[in-house]
């Protein structure tokens, strides 16, 4: 602790120098920009799923997924901020547009081989996908099960906290110590879930070995594919522990047990330019999460107007999508060169992803399908994608698999910068 705490005396001094010395210059230049993601959405819902308190078996509706608008300025050649606003999932739930500070940063640059960050961020170890560039996504959506405490003891996957970053020769490095979120009340019923208790440091790293082309550190949110622009090959590895984070009951009582959630990955992401001006993107990671004894979590992206339920998913689009297991997530997309279709030139680019989980709460395994089609105009600035996901229903008392369902998305992306 008294080494961090100095580290961040010395950042401070030094950014104070800097912008003192810029005082004196002219002010740094900022940067900032916009993304958009509207959908327009068909959904058979889980049955027993309620809107207003109305029964509903299938539900069409238009949304936007995601609001981000980044800004950042490169201070000194030492010093960077950047800050970040946005929302997800303005539906027919409220009037009210979830506008949020998402990030509020600052950087200090000793060297290439360490950076030095503190405040609200997306930085967060364990894996490629702990938090991704939703601008650059491949996939209709985000392997959301990767974000493993969103909404639990994070805010939209971000937390407070301070991070070390950098490259040496052909490694990426990135050590991230954050303050989760205080859970006020414990929501398991009986069954493990977030405890309320003080909430200990969330540790977490990541590691990747980059064969080719260097992918850029500047910011927290890997790139889902670069289609023929960059030739990238990396493997990498990395873990999330925080002590006493779950609990099987309310912590104040005598027979709660208490259990320490600890994860970790290994995986790889590949972008090759093939000689025919076509591009391969793929990547396979491999995830052990350990949240304590049968945790498990449905997730319904973009469905917070569902509620309900009378199956294991719950309500709306929901089904198991994170606990305590091992998982495999595969994806792979194929990018056409560049051609003209109605007058105008685009990169159509189909892609497929998997993720196959071994649950601990399930008698079954829990696989779902997610298909897209993106249609690139201007690259990710403009881009329209065509999605189905299909997805499992579990039955309450079997806990296996009794019947599936699908959802089928046309996303509209918009980017300014």
């Amino acid at each position: 602790m008294r080494l961090i705490l100095t580290i961040i005396g010395v950042m401070c001094l030094c950014a104070g120098k800097t912008l003192a010395q810029n005082s004196e210059n002219k002010l740094p230049k900022i940067k900032w920009g916009l993304t958009t993601q509207i959908w327009a959405r068909y959904s058979d819902l889980n049955v027993g799923s309620t809107i207003n308190g109305e029964a509903t078996s299938n539900y069409t509706d238009v949304s936007i997924r995601r609001l981000r608008i980044p800004v950042s300025s490169q201070i000194s050649p030492k010093v960077y901020v950047a800050a970040m606003f946005g929302g997800n999932n303005f539906n027919d739930k409220s009037k009210d547009f979830p506008l949020y500070v998402l990030d509020l940063y600052l950087e200090y640059k000793f060297n290439k081989a360490i950076e030095v960050g503190l405040g609200k961020s997306g930085w967060v170890g364990l894996n490629r996908w702990a938090l991704r560039s939703s601008k650059t996504l491949m996939g209709l959506d985000a392997p959301l099960f990767t974000l493993n405490t969103v909404d639990k003891n994070d805010d939209l996957a971000r937390n407070l906290g301070i991070w070390f970053k950098g490259q040496i020769n052909q490694f990426d490095y990135r050590l991230i110590f954050n303050n989760p979120i205080v859970i006020t009340a414990y929501s398991g019923n009986g069954r493990v879930d977030f405890a309320n208790n003080r909430p200990r440091v969330k540790t977490s790293a990541y590691v990747k070995y980059q064969f080719f082309e260097h992918e850029s550190n500047k910011g927290s949110y890997q790139a889902g594919t670069y289609m023929q622009a960059k030739k990238v090959w990396n493997i990498g590895a990395g873990f999330q522990y925080q002590e006493k984070a779950m609990s099987d009951g309310d912590v104040t009582g005598p027979l709660t047990n208490i259990y320490d959630s600890k994860h970790w990955a290994v995986d790889s992401f590949l972008n090759i330019p093939l000689e025919n001006n076509d591009a391969i993107t793929a990547y396979l990671g491999y995830y052990d999460f350990d949240f304590g004894k049968d945790y498990i979590r449905n997730v319904s992206a973009n469905g917070s107007m569902f509620g309900g339920g009378d199956n294991f998913n719950g309500a709306g689009v929901g089904f198991p999508m994170i606990g305590t297991g091992d998982s495999v997530y595969f994806q792979f997309g194929y990018a056409f060169q560049e051609t003209k279709i109605l007058s105008q030139n685009m990169i159509i680019q189909p892609n497929i992803s998997v993720q196959h989980s071994n649950w601990e709460a399930l008698n079954e395994p829990m696989t779902v399908y997610d298909f897209t089609v993106n249609f690139m105009m201007d690259g990710h600035g403009n881009k329209l994608s065509l999605g189905y996901q299909y997805r499992p229903i579990f039955d309450s008392l079997t806990l296996k698999e009794k019947d599936r369902k699908g959802m089928a998305v046309l996303q509209y992306q918009i980017s300014m910068n």
